[in-house]
């Protein structure tokens, strides 16, 4: 996964536990270093005292207790016994060079070869000469100890230079080595104990930084056009989420706003194409009223011997097209109102077969899973259900010489599902978002209602009503409703 993936609050987390860890280190770091720079300043502060306190037994010696020339050819004879005396004091080993760079009286004693050159390269001959107080300190690594050599002129009191004088000390840094040592452990100690600090507190640092952000993230979840949405209100939230929840209940304000401008434009529009499909239904049956309202008018004739008949004909024709006008209105009607429910236990199979009865079709057939099939349902509204749905199954099937409808009722743990197929036709592809829409039929007779009525009851038992089709071979209209 990666990093711009991670949540706010992971990032939050781990970007905490590596600043810890990464001043962890380079605290360690610099410790080391501070450690190595004392040590080594150490060392060559006492490499100098030494040198100095060597520096002046030898003029001490060469000026007060010496009774040969101070001269580079003599200096064998002048070191010949206190070379030992001074190094025993010292604790390091001395050795003098003529000036030439041969070695003239060294310290060293022993089985055991002494490091030191017998003969000085003209290296460091060169660069004594060279350094402004003609001294000279080189590090060697010898059998892993770190050994200083450093190089001076040896002067008689006119400060002419008689000889070299060469100190080695062999740096011991054992003592400083195990403080460091110690040192290390307790500051990883400490820094252990600092991370789990860290990782606590990492935690709950980045959970209340994304409290807040996670309480609007599930209200922005929640938020819908068709429903009502709450205003956030967080208790002293901070500069940033105050300016974002401040933005959401601006949106929510607009939401609302907009929300109920479009609810009133889409019942306005609703309103006008009902009043234009009731206008053009109603126009229907007027037309032949009208027509024979007028044909009567001039046809009349009281002294007619058929005048009783013709006036029977007469109330006939009008009293059809007054029930078309009451069917019309009945329908629309029925649409019109939200359908009242009056739930009680039923066996949804009883009912449904109860549905069927009305329909002398042989073709229909039932096929219940099983006998008894219990449910919390409006009687009257599952009726209506099924006949509308077989209904229509029976008008798709007007053109088809082998006429099918099997309806089937079957259960889940929490639903009831309903299912009325056909082997009509079938819908056509664009057609099939449009059934369920007010007025729209593919029949050339009907309103286009029974439909959009059978989905506003469904709906309104939270269920569900669906479809498949293909063309040619039929139609299923699946209805799944909740058993309480």
């Amino acid at each position: 996964m990666k990093i711009k993936q991670l949540s706010l609050r992971i990032r939050i987390f781990l970007s905490m536990i590596f600043l810890v860890l990464l001043a962890s280190v380079l605290i360690a770091t610099v410790t080391i270093f501070q450690y190595k720079e004392q040590t080594d300043e150490y060392n060559i502060g006492r490499l100098a005292r030494k040198e100095a306190s060597v520096k002046s037994a030898i003029n001490y010696w060469l000026n007060s207790g010496n009774t040969f020339p101070l001269e580079s050819k003599y200096l064998q004879y002048i070191f010949k016994d206190k070379i030992y005396e001074i190094a025993n004091i010292e604790n390091l080993e001395i050795n003098i060079y003529a000036l030439d760079g041969k070695l003239a009286k060294s310290s060293h004693s022993g089985f055991v070869k002494s490091d030191a050159p017998t003969i000085l390269s003209d290296t460091i001959l060169k660069e004594i000469e060279s350094a402004y107080n003609h001294h000279l300190v080189q590090t060697t690594v010898v059998k892993n100890i770190s050994l200083q050599s450093s190089y001076t002129y040896l002067t008689d009191a006119k400060f002419k230079p008689i000889g070299i004088l060469n100190l080695q000390y062999a740096q011991d840094n054992s003592a400083q080595d195990k403080d460091l040592e110690e040192f290390l452990m307790r500051l990883a100690f400490v820094y252990l104990l600092m991370f789990a600090l860290a990782i606590l507190l990492a935690y709950f640092i980045s959970s209340y930084i994304t409290r807040n952000l996670k309480a609007i993230t599930i209200k922005m979840r929640q938020t819908k056009l068709n429903k009502r949405n709450e205003k956030i209100i967080l208790k002293n939230p901070s500069g940033e989420i105050f300016t974002l929840v401040n933005a959401y209940n601006s949106m929510v304000d607009e939401l609302e706003e907009s929300a109920v401008k479009l609810a009133q434009g889409e019942r306005e529009q609703a309103w006008r194409e009902m009043a234009k499909q009731v206008a053009h239904e109603i126009k229907n049956p007027l037309t032949p009223m009208r027509l024979t309202v007028q044909s009567f008018q001039r046809k009349f004739n009281p002294e007619d011997p058929q005048i009783q008949n013709k006036v029977n004909e007469f109330s006939k024709t009008l009293i059809q097209q007054i029930d078309t006008m009451s069917s019309i209105a009945s329908a629309f009607s029925n649409f019109a109102k939200m359908p009242t429910q009056n739930r009680e236990e039923l066996n949804v199979v009883e009912v449904v077969k109860h549905a069927l009865d009305i329909f002398t079709e042989d073709y229909i057939n039932f096929f219940p899973e099983k006998d008894c099939v219990k449910a919390k349902l409006d009687k009257t509204q599952l009726i209506r259900i099924v006949t509308n749905l077989v209904k229509n199954a029976t008008q798709a099937l007007a053109e088809i010489e082998v006429k099918k409808i099997e309806v089937t009722v079957s259960e889940t743990e929490n639903e009831v599902v309903i299912k009325v197929a056909d082997n009509g036709q079938g819908i056509l592809e664009e057609d099939k978002a449009k059934v369920f829409e007010p007025k729209f039929t593919t029949k050339s007779s009907g309103m286009g209602l029974g439909l959009p009525m059978v989905k506003n009851i469904v709906e309104t038992y939270g269920g569900t009503i669906t479809l498949t089709s293909k063309l040619n071979k039929g139609t299923v209209f699946e209805i799944i409703l909740p058993k309480k």
